[in-house]
């Protein structure tokens, strides 16, 4: 911007109301540095204080590298940086990562968000499936209380791999047959009265006794009640588990049962899926991500550029969860 266009950017700042300079204040503090980014990454080493490799902790500076120092561990003789064991770790461009975390927070496609931080389509797609690898464990250990638990379906996804077992679909198709078949994907979400969600990838199908032992048995304290629709096999996981259940009869018109229901984790569902559908179709082997990816979005734990950043190299707010 020359100074001409600035000195008439600043007249015209005059004319704001209040509420709009502190919306104007707001987005400046928001504007992120190109050095902030180092910084931040380089807070890790500063907390941690060990070395990856070794977990060594007698350290000491040797040169530095792609804008980031580098330290040598006394015990086991490697080098590494702040980056080193993380999965962002050999990454470039990094003034840039900040700036793609606001395009995620804004939930922007790989396209948007390329054209919005300068880079290439895949480095987008690189950049947003390395970030979200570490973000998607940001979850609580357990879920307390009174706990409402369904099921809801993906149409399994190849997008993006070269060699298909069946007829390609564009933009996401529809089955070959009618109803739930193998041809969908079970997201199992869990979701206590405290907002804390759980979300799991069973398979293929309808979900199965065995699946919710292995999913949700252990993210259940035994004193938790839980709350599903009227599908047998929570019934019969519940009995096995010993741990109380509720079933309320959707099939029958039955939305509320007492205190019991499950439009917590329908009104998720429909949050999911309306999210999702701006994707065009989810690869399923990338589902994972994309489950934490909204999970972090719909509990607001990282709600700026700088703690995604954080979470992307395994440093987390403080649980919510035990």
């Amino acid at each position: 911007m020359d100074s001409r266009t600035f000195e008439r950017l600043l007249t015209r700042l005059q004319r704001l109301t209040h509420e709009q300079r502190i919306e104007l204040e707001s987005a400046l503090h928001q504007q992120c540095s190109p050095e902030q980014a180092q910084q931040i990454i380089q807070s890790r080493l500063e907390r941690l204080h060990q070395c990856p490799h070794c977990t060594g902790t007698h350290l000491y500076r040797h040169g530095q590298a792609h804008g980031l120092p580098r330290y040598r561990c006394v015990d086991c003789g490697k080098t590494f940086n702040a980056l080193t064991g993380t999965p962002l770790a050999r990454l470039r461009l990094k003034p840039k990562w900040l700036d793609y975390l606001q395009c995620m927070l804004q939930s922007q496609t790989i396209r948007q968000a390329a054209r919005t931080t300068g880079v290439h389509r895949n480095t987008s797609f690189r950049w947003r499936h390395r970030f979200l690898q570490w973000v998607k464990e940001d979850r609580s250990a357990h879920l307390s209380g009174i706990t409402e638990v369904d099921e809801t379906y993906l149409l399994e996804s190849h997008k993006g791999e070269r060699s298909l077992r069946r007829v390609a679909r564009r933009r996401g198709g529809s089955a070959s047959k009618r109803g739930l078949s193998k041809e969908h994907v079970c997201v199992l979400i869990a979701r206590d009265r405290m907002g804390q969600t759980l979300d799991f990838v069973t398979g293929n199908g309808s979900v199965s006794k065995a699946q919710l032992r292995e999913h949700l048995q252990p993210v259940l304290y035994e004193d938790s009640l839980l709350v599903s629709d009227s599908n047998a096999a929570y019934r019969y996981f519940a009995a096995d588990a010993g741990i109380t259940h509720e079933a309320v009869n959707l099939c029958a018109g039955v939305r509320i049962k007492g205190a019991f229901h499950v439009q917590n984790v329908n009104a998720y569902h429909s949050r999911l899926r309306q999210w999702l559908s701006r994707f065009h179709g989810v690869a399923t082997r990338y589902l994972p991500n994309y489950l934490g990816w909204r999970r972090a979005l719909d509990t607001h734990r990282l709600p700026t550029p700088q703690a995604m950043l954080l979470a992307a190299i395994g440093v987390f707010p403080h649980s919510t969860g035990t």
